[in-house]
């Protein structure tokens, strides 16, 4: 501290000296300057004394501005003070205008002061732009050249851009990023906050007249469900809007005789996809209507259906044969590759970000095969008597379960991970007991990876060390479902509960309960989709009249959607029973439709 004041005052001193320096020279020159009156020079060098008096005030710690609103309020009698602005300025003035100019003057600069020498301001924004927004902040105390440019659009657009924020906005679609950037991170810690305390709403997403539900799977919020009456319908839970589109066959409903269930469902961004129990493949596109845009047929039973999270590939394993369908250029659809395998195929994938021809991973029994298109089926993994339990891809590897021989300890159940581009085994990860029932790659942080055994954990690895980074007990009959990203995991079990954890600290957060084994778990920042599927399909001791639904209600399962930005979503949270309309004619005494649509009756 003593150090610091000395440097200060000698600062001072030498400021004073130059002061003095500069207004003993000035009036050299002014004295030698020929026709030069002393009535001429007087009013500039009142100016220029009062200039100096705002200097000599700053340094020794003084508030002009103050100063001068109390010689306002207290005139002494006498003529007036010598102005310290030019005539040119606006009335109203004082070292207040000579401050507020300086300032303006400061925000029209060209050159920014780095320490010895001056910079361009474009060159100075250069260099900002390397920094985070801590640095930025304290850049901004260090004076105002400085604190112009660290409050730059430039700076605070791109920093908003880099964290994740706001990514289809222009730098023009907002005046003020700086505190853009601040809104977006509250809202963050507000969702946080949410998840953590289960803060929100929470709706239950029901067909009645779809029977059993048979598979579910979701993309950005809107969820796709099959039901064993045929029906395939969609759920925006982004809207709110619960009365969704039922999805029509090409055989319509009309056709005699009972409908085939619905085997699998899949939904990207642009296609939604059903495969039935006749082998009948339907794809609709979200953007035309509810009809059809594509239809084929397998002569067997589906046992797999895979949908490019991009584009419009899809991929369906039926006996042996493994079929991928993509539209051409010109939008007609075409069998793109076709393959025959030696066994019977247990879980199918598209490998993301391909371009062009889509590659497949097909898992049969115990081999794992890479398919191409106009190649022939390569081998990823193959070891006799280890049959593969789950599967998730990326963009350039495999993840996959592998059953372990029972009588061997050295050979337990493990997680094996792919290099798709050379083919290698990259690392090998646990040694459990049980079956690894569910992974997750494709969502799950870089470097990271979660799964789920029949040991009833849930795990969490490390890509980079091939360790187990926690390890949670979380569900006595086994775990069925899983995601996670960079600070909490939702995982899914047969005993039909859902856990929502904190990863770091090894947590429960709170949990959710259902009759149904959790088959899918989907979320986002402010929204979770999860679905509890019945694994009988046709349950005993149901109803043998077809217009009698109320035996089924407890075997059919349910989805539900909990959206945790419910604070922004007063008026739109409401519950559906409270949204719902008089539209439906009839009602079963079990299933009976309450509402209150005040918004709806029309007073006459």
């Amino acid at each position: 501290m003593a150090a610091g004041s000395s440097e200060l005052e000698l600062f001072r001193r030498r400021w004073r000296a130059e002061l003095a320096g500069a207004r003993k020279g000035k009036k050299r020159r002014r004295a030698a300057e020929p026709g030069g009156s002393p009535s001429c020079r007087e009013p500039e060098e009142r100016r220029e004394a009062g200039y100096f008096a705002l200097a000599r005030s700053l340094l020794d710690g003084k508030a002009p501005g103050v100063r001068s609103r109390r010689h306002h309020r207290q005139p002494r009698p006498g003529p007036p003070p010598p102005p310290v602005q030019p005539a040119a300025e606006p009335e109203g003035g004082g070292d207040n205008d000579l401050l507020g100019q300086l300032i303006r003057d400061l925000n029209e600069i060209n050159e920014v002061p780095f320490f010895d020498i001056q910079l361009p301001y474009e060159l100075a924004l250069k260099i900002f732009q390397y920094l985070g927004r801590t640095e930025l902040g304290r850049c901004a105390q260090v004076s105002r050249t400085w604190k112009v440019l660290a409050e730059d659009e430039v700076l605070w657009y791109k920093l908003c851009q880099q964290e994740g924020y706001l990514p289809d906005a222009s730098i023009s679609d907002c005046s003020g990023w700086k505190l853009a950037l601040q809104d977006c991170r509250a809202k963050e810690r507000t969702l946080r906050t949410n998840w953590k305390n289960r803060v929100g709403a929470v709706s239950q997403l029901q067909y009645e007249l779809g029977k059993v539900l048979c598979d579910v799977h979701s993309c950005d919020g809107v969820a796709i469900a099959g039901y064993t009456s045929g029906d395939v319908r969609l759920w925006d839970t982004r809207t709110w809007d619960y009365t969704a589109p039922i999805l029509e066959p090409v055989h319509g409903s009309a056709d005699p005789g009972p409908q085939p269930h619905v085997s699998f469902v899949r939904i990207n961004s642009s296609l939604a996809v059903a495969a039935y129990e006749d082998g009948t493949v339907n794809v609709w596109s979200l953007m035309i209507g509810r009809e059809p845009i594509h239809h084929y047929q397998h002569n067997q039973r589906i046992q797999a259906l895979a949908l490019g999270l991009e584009g419009a590939a899809i991929a369906t394993a039926s006996g042996f044969q493994v079929k991928v369908e993509s539209p051409d250029d010109r939008g007609y659809w075409q069998t793109t590759a076709q393959f025959e395998i030696q066994k019977l195929v247990n879980f199918l994938h598209l490998v993301p970000d391909v371009v062009g021809s889509p590659v497949t991973i097909a898992a049969a029994e115990d081999m794992v095969y890479l398919l191409k298109a106009e190649e022939s089926c390569k081998v990823l993994h193959s070891v006799y008597g280890q049959p593969v339990t789950c599967l998730d891809v990326s963009a350039s590897e495999a993840a996959f379960g592998v059953k372990g021989f029972g009588w061997l300890l050295n050979e337990t159940n493990k997680i094996l991970l792919y290099n798709l581009e050379t083919g290698q085994c990259l690392t090998k990860l646990g040694s459990s007991l049980g079956d690894f029932t569910c992974v997750n790659l494709q969502n799950s942080p870089p470097w990271m990876l979660v799964t789920g055994n029949k040991d009833r954990r849930v795990r969490v690895y490390d890509l980079r060390r091939s360790k187990s980074l926690c390890s949670l007990y979380a569900h006595h009959l086994g775990v069925s479902a899983v995601q996670m990203d960079d600070w909490k995991i939702v995982s899914g079990g047969e005993e039909g509960l859902v856990c929502v954890w904190d990863q770091r600290m090894g947590t429960k957060l709170w949990e959710m309960h259902a009759r149904h084994p959790v088959r899918h778990i989907w979320f986002n920042t402010h929204s979770l989709i999860t679905a509890n599927i019945p694994d009988e399909k046709n349950p005993r001791g149901a109803s043998i009249m077809d217009d009698d639904l109320t035996a089924h209600r407890r075997h059919r399962g349910i989805i539900y959607a909990y959206e945790f930005s419910v604070d922004q979503l007063a008026r739109e949270s409401v519950l559906p029973i409270c949204r719902s309309s008089y539209d439906e004619v009839t009602g079963y005494n079990y299933n009976i439709g309450l509402a209150v649509p005040y918004d709806n009756i029309l007073v006459t």
